[in-house]
């Protein structure tokens, strides 16, 4: 999770603590003494009495540390759980249609987290719990939309913006924790005996990151509580937090295109990336695995879960977070009663040998792979086509069109999403093309071993907008070649068989999000030659030389709105071939060329930062720096 807040890696210090926890999931003492060894060692061992030195120190008053979320749509936007409601209601502009009911005018200026805006005189905000069944919240200081719907089993109710209908415990890492994911189980224990429901628009999973935590479940008689709630075990791992959701209730997916609804969908995940989590929904948040169980029986984001009744109990009576909440001592008391070392020795001993379907698998002989031509999951690569032996000398870029012009904050997410591979699309066709039914697309990070699903998905995230197609969203740019706004691997195509270079216009934090190798091997394989970007997320700035991608930065306090930049002009760049020269050039000219002949001219920076980079660069990208280099080995 490191890129998510700017670092490459992240050092936890080691202490007796680690290696109690080691010997409990069943390490053998061998492999013990080993860590303790080895970190001692390299200087990662805890000791108070020697504090390491480090470039730059921040402090934490863990008092301050309150319950939070994240979203609605990056893992960085921190929001207080007594704060969420509010939070929601401003966000929600960006998603839905229609002016909000109510707020004052600080809501332009209010960022998710900072100072609440004032309610209007549309009447007050009493706090009122959301039924049972029926409307999600009463439509104060917000745009609504109530949407009636009509289950199949004839259940009726109405759907507005901010419902939530994902409420996944999933992921790798926090559903590993047993505190958590016993204080979940335990509200859900809660909730069941009080007699409440999770909200039936709400499609509720359980993923948890080790098959370990079914056996405790077990153990402590916890599981049919969860599963009272709906949340029944659909796999292990990675499931709705890189995309695996599996679609909404039917009838909900309906009313949430009919009326275009901005849904929300709580996950105990680590990423809530824009487009990632599920098709239908626009709003995601990152939340505990406990309160997403409480999420589930709230059924909406637009309801303060510290104040306000998260639903009513058998009796009518409304029953609110802290009745349910377990204590910390309930927690302990239930993890130290029902985990056991012999659950972690017997599910991690037998990790590797898989399941009958696993072991029967076909597995070719040979010493290099065999590529098969008919799969569409992994395919052979064509970053080596056209190599040769020594680097061809880098040259300027002339006659670039513009594929993207973007705005800030675009993620690796955005640029090359890892979730659900829509139908009409270009990767949705190659599918289809190739014999996949529909049912059997999968996702874009499983067929990251096809280059060819993985082009034609760059730049195809669902929420992407792209500025050269205004009033779309998506995958779409405006083709020079055809003068038509059009699907944007297929204009990549036509620039391709003019043999036009492409350029990408971007905003500030390019390429944050995930370090996805594939945003920058995509953005190259579409015959992108350069971004410019206000600023870039470092990883993905490093990714781009490493695919050959030249990334430079409008001057400082500049960017292509105020350089007066629209995307449709031509570009040259020149002063590149410096790096011939062993040398890294610190500005290159950049002049566009607008459809009237005139031009605008600048300098922009060159983001090769270091000598090493400048070496995968001259080389075409590090795949081929890497290969000329073990062959003079």
């Amino acid at each position: 999770m490191s890129p998510e807040y700017g670092s490459t890696v992240a050092i936890f210090p080691i202490d007796d603590e680690t290696l109690t926890y080691l010997r409990f999931t069943g390490r053998d003492e061998h492999q013990v003494k080993l860590v303790e060894a080895y970190t001692k060692a390299q200087g990662l061992w805890h000791d108070p009495d020697q504090e390491p030195v480090y470039t730059e120190t921040l402090e934490l008053d863990i008092s301050t540390v309150v319950p939070s979320l994240a979203g609605p749509k990056r893992p960085q936007d921190r929001v207080s759980v007594s704060d969420a409601k509010r939070s929601f209601r401003v966000a929600l502009k960006d998603y839905a249609e229609g002016e909000p009911q109510g707020l004052d005018g600080g809501l332009d200026a209010t960022f998710p987290a900072s100072d609440p805006v004032a309610l209007g005189s549309n009447g007050p905000d009493d706090g009122s719990p959301a039924p049972a069944s029926g409307s999600t919240r009463e439509p104060v200081g917000r745009p609504s939309n109530p949407t009636p719907v009509t289950l199949a089993d004839g259940s009726e109710f109405e759907l507005d913006h901010g419902a939530v209908t994902i409420a996944a415990i999933t992921s790798c890492t926090n559903t590993s924790n047993p505190s958590v994911m016993i204080g979940a189980a335990l509200l859900a224990k809660n909730a069941v005996d009080r007699g409440m429901q999770r909200k039936p628009w709400v499609k509720t999973t359980l993923a948890p990151g080790s098959k370990v935590v079914m056996d405790y479940y077990d153990r402590a008689g916890l599981t049919p509580y969860l599963d009272k709630l709906g949340f029944n075990v659909v796999g292990y791992g990675c499931t709705t937090c890189i995309g695996n959701s599996g679609p909404l209730i039917p009838e909900v997916s309906q009313a949430v295109h009919d009326a275009d609804l901005a849904v929300a969908s709580v996950l105990s995940g680590n990423r809530n990336f824009e487009g990632r989590i599920n098709p239908d929904v626009k709003m995601n948040y990152l939340a505990s695995p406990p309160l997403v169980v409480a999420y589930a029986l709230a059924g909406s984001m637009d309801i303060d879960i510290t104040t306000e009744p998260l639903g009513s109990d058998a009796q009518g009576e409304p029953v609110f977070l802290e009745d349910i909440w377990p204590t910390t001592a309930e927690i302990e008391a239930v993890v130290k009663d029902s985990l056991l070392t012999e659950m972690f020795s017997e599910k991690y001993g037998e990790v590797y040998e898989g399941d009958e379907e696993w072991r029967s698998l076909p597995t070719p002989d040979g010493d290099t792979y065999e590529w098969d031509p008919a799969s569409t999951y992994i395919r052979k690569p064509t970053f080596f086509e056209g190599m040769t032996a020594e680097p061809e000398p880098v040259e300027d870029i002339h006659g670039a069109r513009v594929l993207a012009r973007l705005g800030d904050s675009v993620t690796t997410d955005h640029i090359s999403p890892a979730g659900n591979i829509q139908l009409e699309s270009p990767a949705g066709e190659y599918l289809i093309e190739h014999g996949v039914e529909r049912r059997d697309f999968n996702s874009y990070g499983s067929r990251r071993g096809n280059h060819e699903v993985m082009i034609r998905g760059t730049f195809g995230n669902i929420r992407l907008r792209n500025q050269l197609a205004p009033g779309t969203e998506g995958g779409f740019t405006y083709d020079f070649t055809r003068d038509e706004v059009a699907p944007l691997y297929d204009a990549a195509q036509n620039y391709a068989a003019a043999d036009i270079p492409l350029v990408v216009l971007a905003g500030a934090e390019y390429g944050s999000g995930s370090s996805r190798d594939w945003a920058a091997k995509g953005t190259d394989l579409l015959g992108v030659r350069a971004v410019l970007a206000v600023s870039y997320e470092r990883i993905h700035r490093s990714n781009l030389i490493g695919m050959g991608v030249l990334p430079l930065q409008f001057p400082e306090g500049e960017s292509a709105d105020s350089l007066g930049l629209d995307g449709d002009e031509t570009f040259d760049i020149t002063g590149v071939t410096a790096i011939n020269d062993a040398s890294i050039p610190g500005n290159v000219t950049v002049t566009a060329t607008k459809p009237d002949g005139g031009t605008i001219e600048f300098e922009a920076l060159v983001r090769i930062d270091t000598p090493g980079e400048a070496d995968y660069y001259r080389h075409g990208g590090i795949l081929q720096y890497v290969l000329r280099q073990l062959r003079d080995a």
